[in-house]
């Protein structure tokens, strides 16, 4: 625990204490503490431990078996606080730590769960639980069994979180309370659940047919929660997927470092305003940190040339929406925000590249991301200019929806914005990018594009004689210089 600052180790210090006081009672001799009970309970916490170890990381196994929550919330039902405590500290040093110093967050986690426990088993003694449970031939008490339960379960929640957010706090410096507020929302809607799962195992335990009947009560429940971690562990890979690809931009063209993330996070607000459902919203925040993807494709020395382009650099730029479209090709959980990648720099009047769709061609990612990496290039702040206020970056906006962007897409980002603002972190500092305004080219008549899953699309290569695998040839630009929005030309 050398590098980890005094207050947390403290902190951590002062649970292991407490947790040594909560079990002290178990050892009187003497003590009300149905030890076989204890034991099998303890004996599923360490099974659960060890299967969520056997898991390799980022693996399919159940990452969070081993905090499966109605085990130990029916041990805080079933047994004395001293004992409930014992049973949460039994498994933790089998628990996998995926990051040092390993043996100190064993050890915290041990802790931590013995007090949270003995904590719900006060509560629940404390308001009559044990005697709502039924057992010796009396009925369970239904539905007064649910009041100690769920008071159970909100003990546990706090003392859980309280005990988090005092190490966030002693690690991080931030207020307490802080930490707590964030945290116990998210904890409180789970534990509740998984109370009612508790006190269903522990009113079988105590009925005629005994622990088997509630173990296979516990099985079905400890598969939901496998499946739900499973799904979790896949999001998490996804999210690490997007994090590599973006660290890779990063290296190669530092203008893109926090530009990315900031057009994710625009395009989030512009798809919540118009009701997309989560999954797309996901979706359309993948689509805004990837759009510049495809500049791995293109040479170092363009991206970081100092000054205007040459003609032939300019086209070399323009192909990077394929370049990116081709990197991301074989990344299924990408859906939509492939498009968005390869078509967020088409414009609404058909001008745009690489297809020269237009209107409702264009597919609505790439209508979104478009507006966001607008915004995010006006009101971002570069070397050789300042950013554009919110307003005025808008009020650009607006003048241009028509033409070169979706006014509902404008207008969904201008409502966005009213309501949830747009704070100073993401407008940061870009780095330096000197050189000449982006270029527009003149549309050379009108082309027919392919029918694709998500509107038309030319095939990748769609040139007379040109091979599938090959990039098509841009078509030529003006030498016009364009006002508004697009003017940074390497966006």
């Amino acid at each position: 625990m050398s590098g980890t600052p005094a207050a947390a180790r403290v902190c951590v210090l002062a649970a292991v204490l407490g947790a040594i006081w909560c079990t002290l009672p178990a050892y009187v001799p003497g003590a009300p503490v149905p030890w076989g009970t204890a034991a099998l309970l303890a004996a599923l916490r360490l099974a659960c431990e060890a299967a969520g170890r056997r898991s390799p990381p980022g693996g399919p196994g159940p990452v969070a078996a081993g905090a499966f929550l109605p085990i130990l919330l029916a041990a805080a039902f079933l047994l004395p606080p001293e004992a409930a405590a014992l049973v949460a500290a039994s498994g933790s040093p089998a628990g996998r730590v995926e990051q040092p110093p390993y043996a100190a967050r064993r050890i915290w986690r041990a802790a931590q769960l013995a007090l949270t426990c003995a904590a719900a088993s006060w509560t629940y003694a404390a308001l009559g639980g044990p005697a709502t449970l039924g057992g010796g031939g009396a009925a369970p008490d239904f539905p007064r069994a649910l009041l100690p339960a769920c008071a159970a379960a909100v003990a546990f929640s706090l003392v859980l979180t309280a005990l988090d957010g005092l190490v966030l706090a002693a690690a991080e410096r931030r207020p307490v309370h802080r930490s707590v507020y964030e945290l116990l929302p998210l904890a409180l809607g789970p534990h509740l659940v998984h109370a009612l799962a508790g006190l269903m195992t522990a009113v079988l335990w105590r009925s005629p047919y005994g622990p088997l009947s509630a173990l296979l009560v516990l099985l079905p429940v400890y598969l939901s929660c496998w499946v739900f971690a499973r799904y979790h562990r896949e999001q998490a890979a996804h999210r690490a997927t997007i994090r590599a690809l973006v660290h890779a931009v990063d290296i190669k063209d530092t203008y893109t470092r926090g530009h990315s993330e900031r057009v994710g996070r625009a395009s989030v607000l512009i798809a919540r305003e118009l009701g997309m459902d989560d999954r797309r919203v996901e979706g359309l925040r993948f689509a805004g940190i990837l759009h510049d993807i495809g500049k791995l494709g293109v040479p170092t020395r363009v991206l970081r040339k100092d000054g205007p382009l040459t003609p032939e650099e300019r086209r070399i730029m323009e192909l990077h929406p394929e370049y990116g479209h081709e990197i991301v090709r074989g990344i299924g959980f990408l859906d939509e925000a492939r498009d968005a990648i390869l078509h967020h720099h088409e414009r609404l009047d058909g001008s745009g590249y690489p297809y020269g769709l237009s209107g409702s061609r264009i597919p609505e990612f790439a209508r979104v991301v478009a507006v966001a990496d607008a915004f995010d290039a006006m009101t971002s702040t570069r070397s050789y200019r300042r950013a554009r206020p919110v307003p005025a970056a808008l009020a650009e906006l607006k003048r241009c929806a028509g033409s070169q962007f979706d006014p509902r897409m404008v207008g969904a980002l201008d409502r966005a914005l009213r309501r949830h603002g747009w704070s100073e972190a993401d407008t940061a500092v870009t780095a330096d990018e000197p050189g000449e305004p982006y270029v527009p080219r003149e549309p050379q008549g009108p082309r027919e594009p392919q029918q694709g899953p998500h509107g038309p699309r030319e095939p990748y290569g769609a040139v007379a004689g040109a091979r599938r695998d090959a990039p098509p040839v841009p078509r030529a630009r003006s030498a016009a210089p364009l006002s508004g929005p697009s003017r940074d030309r390497r966006r």
